[in-house]
């Protein structure tokens, strides 16, 4: 096993990836497995660099000390042992000016620095150490696109031939080495592999164990109080009997449910797209196919009905079917736990890798677990929660009608129903939106996003519409028009919004994208500081808590309860939004500081 060459903390010099440039950079960590050093440039990128991309700084201090010349092509002194001169240095008695001597060195540094900024990738934030002026924002696609247009052997192979460091005999033996090895391989991007999670989050050990207790506890205690007459938080429902939780009948509909979804999700129906790239390089494939699958189950829906399918036996076993789907999501956990036990180190999720087992499993270890083409995660992301929400939705309408003797449903529950509608129809139809979030891209497949995705959504976001079954509420036309005013306020500042951030990360290059302004990054993507990204961080999660708002006034005044889902949505999307700061510092670095100071508010503009 080979030994450690550099110490954590060692301040040395990093190779940039697909360059030939080394900048200063501190040594955070050190992989055994991979032997792959964890640096940090001075922007605050971190990459994982081979021992081979790594130099000790007194290699390039005695390098200096030995040339008595500020330009890299003139290496050799007026004592060298060589009589050969380069070909820009003129001959004995003819002397150059001192204005024509600077005009030439002025020419060299002019060209070397072009010649690095070729070799760079696009508008990355290690300009500065460079000699390039500093810009913090542009409005032009052309560095995004020049990589596609550049030649990296011969970029390369010019700047190892006309600014070499090496002395003439070096450059003898790697003109020897070249003539063998003919062919300039592209530099690869460097494969970082998960290294253990540092940072723990949700509370760390403690806290994840209590919230595998408290989000189940959440919503048995939410929808107990929806049955009660008097909904209010000092009075505490009575605990049902244990047998009266649990009837296979209601499983069994719930695993049918499931599978029903599965088998829309395998049809051979919509386009497949690419995810992004992995910490290997490769990419996933997944197919989109949810808003098909959403007719398809809507068609179903409508041949039971017309069967006089009593769907309203939803909402009288609405608590047996929330205790079937904590359940399955619970087993769900277990294997995906275990299975994750046997997942190759690059497939493991970067949040959830700690060696704890109680956080890796709530967290999730494994960050796309597959049986075959099947992504576990990505299915149940948007399937079985979010179109059954919809489902239940209706069912909820159905049953006022009965209980009530109502002709048809009330007001309220027809903005409930509508808005929410709207909602997921939207995020079904843009789909492949959701292959950018932190839950696809950052979040392993645990218990936090299994009972979310299959208890928490369905069952706690249908919340104002199962209030409204016991608890009617009348409101009047004009309130109506002003609350679906808020709705689709809140709606265009949310589809708008990640409509211009999904075509900006998918074609910065779009004319139609001309106008956008955006701070440039070291991993080569822009971050937007115009339109609804230059005026708050989050323009998205604002339109969503202005729609969660919209849901919950229907409900009228009388009691808090149907506003549990606009104050826990307000404490998600916070809690949420911390994480979102803290990771895109850690991968901006100094881009990300800019970008604050440009726009300050994160949410809600002017106060926070």
């Amino acid at each position: 096993m080979p030994s450690r060459k550099f110490a954590d903390g060692e301040v040395v010099m990093g190779r940039w990836p697909g360059s030939v440039l080394y900048y200063e950079v501190q040594v955070t960590s050190y992989d055994d497995v991979a032997h792959l050093y964890t640096v940090k440039y001075k922007d605050g990128t971190e990459l994982a660099l081979k021992e081979s991309d790594i130099r000790s700084q007194s290699s390039f201090k005695h390098r200096k000390s030995q040339s008595s010349s500020s330009s890299p092509s003139r290496r050799s002194s007026s004592r060298s042992r060589s009589r050969s001169r380069s070909p820009g240095r003129p001959a004995k008695g003819r002397r150059r000016s001192a204005s024509q001597s600077r005009e030439h060195k002025d020419d060299k540094k002019k060209t070397f620095q072009e010649t690095s900024l070729a070799l760079k990738p696009s508008e990355n934030n290690t300009k500065r150490y460079n000699g390039e002026p500093e810009t913090t924002e542009k409005n032009d696609t052309s560095c995004i696109i020049l990589e596609q247009k550049l030649k990296p052997d011969l970029e390369i192979k010019r700047v190892l031939e006309q600014y070499s460091l090496r002395s003439r005999k070096d450059d003898k033996k790697t003109e020897e080495i070249f003539s063998e090895k003919k062919t300039f391989v592209a530099v690869k991007p460097i494969e970082k592999v998960p290294s253990k999670t540092k940072e723990l989050e949700f509370g760390g050990r403690i806290g994840t164990f209590l919230l595998i207790f408290l989000l189940p506890a959440t919503v048995f205690y939410l929808l107990l109080m929806c049955k009660q007459d008097d909904p209010s938080l000092l009075n505490f429902p009575p605990l049902p009997a244990l047998e009266s939780l649990w009837e296979w009948r209601v499983f069994g509909v719930f695993l049918l449910w499931f599978s029903l979804q599965a088998v829309f999700y395998l049809l051979p129906i919509g386009k497949v797209v690419e995810g992004l790239p992995l910490s290997n390089g490769r990419k996933l494939q997944y197919r989109i196919n949810g808003f098909y699958a959403f007719i398809l189950t809507a068609a179903a829906i409508g041949v039971l009905l017309y069967f006089q399918f009593e769907l309203h036996y939803l909402y009288d076993h609405f608590m047996q079917f929330a205790v079937s789907a904590a359940a399955f999501s619970l087993a769900l956990s277990i294997y995906l736990y275990v299975r994750s036990l046997k997942a190759p180190e690059e497939e493991l999720a970067p949040g959830g890798n700690s060696g704890y087992f109680i956080y890796d499993f709530f967290t999730g270890h494994e960050l796309n677990p597959r049986i075959g083409s099947f992504d576990l995660k990505y299915f149940c992301e948007l399937r079985p929660g979010l179109i059954g929400w919809v489902v239940i939705n209706l069912a909820m309408l159905l049953a006022e009608m009965k209980i009530h003797n109502l002709s048809m449903p009330s007001l309220s529950m027809i903005l409930v129903n509508s808005f929410q509608l709207l909602y997921v129809v939207d995020a079904l139809w843009n789909e492949e939106a959701i292959l950018t979030t932190m839950d696809i891209t950052h979040d392993g497949f645990g218990f936090m996003l299994a009972f979310g995705d299959l208890v928490w959504v369905p069952f706690v976001y249908s919340l104002q519409a199962f209030y409204l079954v016991g608890h009617p509420i009348t409101i009047t036309w004009p309130v109506a028009a002003a609350i679906t005013v808020l709705n689709c306020v809140g709606y265009y500042i949310f589809r708008s919004a990640n409509s211009q951030k999904n075509n900006f990360r998918r074609n910065p290059a779009d004319p139609k994208l001309a106008n956008l302004k955006f701070i440039p990054t070291a991993t080569g993507k822009g971050l937007l500081v115009t339109g609804w990204w230059g005026f708050v961080r989050h323009p998205n999660y604002l339109g969503d808590i202005i729609m969660a708002l919209a849901w919950s006034l229907p409900c009228g005044f009388n009691h808090i309860l149907p506003y549990f889902y606009v104050i826990y949505f307000i404490c998600l999307l916070v809690h949420r939004e911390a994480r979102d700061e803290h990771h895109c510092k850690q991968k901006y670095g100094l881009a990300w500081e800019r970008y604050c100071q440009r726009v300050p508010y994160r949410i809600f503009p002017y106060i926070y």
